[in-house]
């Protein structure tokens, strides 16, 4: 299975790789927050696998792990914070983290839905054999990264065994009631192009993902969630060490959609890292991009909502999020 640009990749030049610029030649700077509804939180960068496009860097030799007390603290303002009605939980492997079980249960507590951000893979690593049946027990929605139905592309992205042990974990949380409209446990599942791709139409490709998972696995799913590959991190060190990182990003300017700028993630949601700075977004914050309102972390704030109608900050990566149909942690835009 492969994605093809909807057209061949352009050249950047001068100013207009400038997303701040771009916008501001166009009438349609400066880009600003409205009321968060949103809360991410990054727990640190432990991974069990060292994906390719892996845009946190993550692996199994980091160290960046979320203390108890910045666990704690962001609980204490997500209390105060009513607005928020959904918390997003990320990594790494966000699991592998002493932190998430304990933001876990305290989100379930304050009333928000909360998601988890997994590989799958992490349901069989030791330690954690009681996982899914955790997610269940507190109505945790799972976000699962699957970039295809065929093993070899997987293994190809991922890591030899990937696949195999990603569709075992999908049909383990079946088994526990996931992906079926009557239990309440939503289980979507994410695609990312395999190259420096935008991705293809969704209803087409979610099609297929439900079809072959249905008749290879008996896998079912709710939804999927079709991510651009941003231009950081490992995967702008691809792009540069193959010779493709200004024909990806021209890709990407190219196809600069107005109609994507209302629905951007960073309108809606902040994002906590691992040692409690706060980001517009979690692309920002492996690019440690300071909040557009100011460099602030979550001791420095009483709740979220202080940050609305801030003006976000930008940069040459937020061409990856307007391209096309736009892409957010949630999918496309449009």
């Amino acid at each position: 299975m492969s994605a093809s640009p909807p057209t061949a990749p352009g050249r950047t030049c001068g100013r207009g790789s400038r997303f701040d610029l771009f916008l501001d030649e166009r009438g349609l700077a400066p880009l600003g927050r409205g009321p968060v509804t949103t809360l991410q939180i990054n727990v640190g960068k432990l991974c069990n696998q060292a994906c390719h496009h892996c845009h946190v860097e993550a692996g199994p030799n980091r160290t960046e792990i979320m203390p108890e007390r910045i666990a704690e603290r962001i609980l204490e303002v997500l209390a105060a914070s009513p607005g928020i009605d959904r918390v997003d939980i990320t990594g790494g492997a966000p699991e592998l983290s002493p932190s998430f079980r304990r933001l876990v249960r305290g989100s379930r507590r304050l009333g928000r839905k909360v998601f988890d951000r997994s590989n799958l893979t992490v349901l069989f690593e030791p330690g954690e054999e009681d996982l899914a049946g955790f997610l269940a027990e507190n109505g945790v929605a799972v976000i699962a990264s699957l970039p295809c139905y065929l093993e070899e592309n997987v293994d190809g992205q991922r890591g030899r065994g990937v696949f195999k042990k990603s569709i075992e974990a999908l049909q383990r949380l079946g088994a526990l009631g996931y992906g079926r409209h009557d239990t309440g446990l939503a289980l979507d599942l994410v695609y990312n192009p395999l190259g420096p791709y935008l991705p293809p139409p969704q209803g087409q490709l979610e099609a297929d993902y439900r079809r072959e998972l249905r008749a290879r696995h008996g896998i079912e799913f709710d939804r999927l969630l079709l991510i651009t590959n941003m231009p950081i991190r490992r995967f702008a060190d691809f792009l540069q060490r193959s010779g493709e990182y200004e024909a990806y990003m021209g890709l990407l300017v190219n196809h600069f959609n107005p109609a994507t700028l209302p629905g951007l993630m960073c309108r809606s949601l902040v994002s906590a890292s691992w040692d409690g700075v706060l980001y517009d977004c979690d692309f920002n914050q492996m690019l440690e991009m300071a909040l557009g309102a100011g460099e602030r972390t979550i001791f420095e704030i009483e709740s979220f909502q202080e940050l609305a109608s801030a003006r976000v900050a930008t940069g040459r990566h937020c061409f990856g999020c307007t391209a096309g149909a736009g892409s957010s942690c949630g999918g496309t835009i449009l």
